[in-house]
């Protein structure tokens, strides 16, 4: 889990470092001067600094090479290991890309019609052996209706499953958001048909997130005296967000979580390590691993700030999706304080407020 501890000077930038043992830490210091580092003015939250397309649809992958030139040309100077490194671990895997694969919005537009093709013969068939309809033509009509019907109905729910949290995704991609907000830039992946083609893109926001640090730390803090009520609310919000690793059992870090499931929380990164759930052993290999599964949602004993933090990371690469993708949209309802983004109706903090605590 991260801890962060604060110092606030008069210019109030947020940057996230490591110290000597790894662990992350926020601390607020004095910006860079202009033409040094990443902290040019003409930046706003939310514009997009860099997108890379997939190279195939069969096979997505992302040409980071292209990627970096992009970021250089525009003066973020990103270490290897802060880019490419854990990239390249998020999402250079076979499983995740043939997951990329059968998610993707092109697949399942061509899915839509073999959807409806399948539909049609199962309820025509079923309707059938029910019921005896002396005009052909009628039943053909009941039939095509019913599969429109049905059709629609599951395509909209995968469209609205993709306005969520993707935990095979965006979840992974926070590791490399806790790297890059050093740097005032978050990635996430979007992905939608245009014109009958695909349109699978890594994108690079530029985001400075010392003014959604402070308004969601104070809205936790606000929340206070309300701890049990907050809490169970992000635990029933955040329920589906669990991460499952495996380790060997020989790991004395595999073998301590059980032990130490709370002192050693504030010592452990946000993905790595974060609040252990429950363990189970398959000792049915050759060399017995521990499946573990560990929970997104933060620690009840953590400060407001770093519960703030650790929001923030876990619907960083959701948020960069829905920005770029324009699905963010502002409750009428709802009266908000003025956002910090200017690219959306929504900035990262209020989107996690109306996500998870109203």
């Amino acid at each position: 889990m991260v801890t962060p501890e604060t110092m606030e000077d008069r210019n109030g930038v947020c940057l996230v470092v490591e110290d000597n043992e790894g662990d992350a830490q926020i601390q607020y210091t004095k910006s860079h001067p202009q033409g040094r580092h990443n902290s040019r003015p003409d930046w706003s939250n939310g514009q997009c600094v860099a997108s890379v397309p997939s190279s195939s649809m069969l096979n997505p992958r992302f040409d980071l090479s292209q990627c970096r030139a992009q970021l250089e040309r525009e003066g973020f100077q990103i270490p290897f290991e802060h880019m490419e490194i854990p990239l390249k671990t998020a999402l250079d895997v076979p499983s995740v890309r043939r997951y990329m694969v059968f998610n993707s919005a092109q697949f399942q537009f061509i899915m839509a019609p073999l959807l409806y093709v399948v539909l049609w013969c199962a309820v025509f068939s079923s309707l059938r052996l029910i019921i005896t309809v002396s005009d052909f033509w009628v039943l053909c009509l009941s039939v095509s209706l019913v599969s429109i019907i049905l059709t629609t109905v599951i395509i909209f729910i995968l469209h609205h499953s993709n306005n969520k949290v993707n935990v095979n995704l965006d979840i992974r991609l926070v590791q490399v958001n806790e790297m890059l907000v050093r740097h005032k830039l978050l990635v996430g992946m979007a992905d939608w048909v245009r014109n009958c083609t695909g349109n699978m893109k890594l994108y690079f926001v530029y985001w400075d997130m010392s003014p959604c640090l402070r308004a969601l730390t104070e809205s936790l803090e606000e929340l206070s005296f309300l701890t049990t009520d907050t809490q169970n609310k992000l635990k029933s919000k955040m329920s589906h967000l669990v991460l499952v690793t495996k380790a060997s059992a020989g790991d004395p870090e595999a073998r301590s979580s059980d032990v130490e499931e709370e002192g050693s929380d504030e010592q452990r990164p946000l993905l790595g390590n974060g609040n252990a759930g429950t363990s189970t052993s398959s000792n049915q290999q050759k060399d017995t691993e521990l499946t573990t599964n560990y929970t997104l949602v933060p620690d009840a004993s953590l400060p407001p700030q770093a519960k703030a933090y650790q929001l923030l990371m876990t619907y960083s690469a959701a948020y960069v999706k829905l920005l770029v993708s324009e699905r963010l949209s502002r409750p009428s309802q709802h009266r908000l304080q003025r956002s910090h983004c200017t690219a959306a109706p929504l900035c990262l903090c209020q989107y996690i407020k109306l996500k998870l605590l109203q």
